[in-house]
């Protein structure tokens, strides 16, 4: 999804209002759905949803729970921890995108949410883009140069080429140091922070 386009925001808390809360604060500028129970989010994870902000303790089914279900689906949604749960050692190997403890300011909840549709943008276009530079890459080595001007199709396919890198270092400049570290993590790359600290 492109990060100019209206993300669907599903927002889960077991505390109606404070979930409401969120929601008040984010209609207008997303799409959103609200629900109260573990449950409910699993019966309301379409693809349709761009992000989810899940709080992690809930009586009937937890946030770790839903997490691993949304992971075990394939779904694309970006899913940050929204919680009064402090972070310890077990979040280690949880796939969520981010972990934002409450209290939460409407600041902060629109900031991670914008932080999650730019990694998204800048993982799909980064995928697109390798595949079609992949794709120059066997033409190059397979046919002779001559044939390679002639060809529409792989004037084309630079053209496109040339569309991605401006739309990457688009987004690349509108990232922060929360957005590399965030894109980092999902390339399999590493942030540039010290391990020493």
């Amino acid at each position: 999804m492109a990060v100019s386009e209206r993300a669907t925001v599903l927002i889960v808390d077991d505390e109606p209002d404070v979930a409401d809360a969120y929601a008040a604060q984010l209609r207008g500028q997303y799409d959103i759905q609200t629900v109260y129970s573990g449950q409910a989010a699993l019966d309301a994870l379409e693809p349709e949803i761009d992000v989810v902000l899940l709080d992690r303790r809930m009586p009937d089914i937890s946030g770790d729970a839903i997490l691993e279900r949304i992971r075990e689906r394939d779904l694309q949604a970006r899913v940050a921890m929204v919680t009064a749960v402090d972070p310890d050692f077990d979040i280690i190997d949880m796939p969520f995108d981010d972990y934002v403890v409450k209290p939460v300011s409407r600041d902060d909840l629109f900031e991670t949410i914008e932080r999650l549709q730019s990694c998204a943008a800048y993982q799909n276009h980064l995928r697109e883009y390798y595949a079609l530079t992949s794709k120059f890459a066997a033409l190059k080595a397979s046919k002779r140069e001559a044939e390679l001007r002639s060809s529409e199709e792989f004037q084309e396919l630079k053209d496109r080429i040339e569309d991605h890198q401006t739309e990457l270092d688009e987004i690349v400049d509108r990232f922060d140091e929360h957005d590399y570290e965030a894109i980092f993590r999902d390339v399999g790359g590493r942030a540039e922070l010290s391990l020493d600290e």
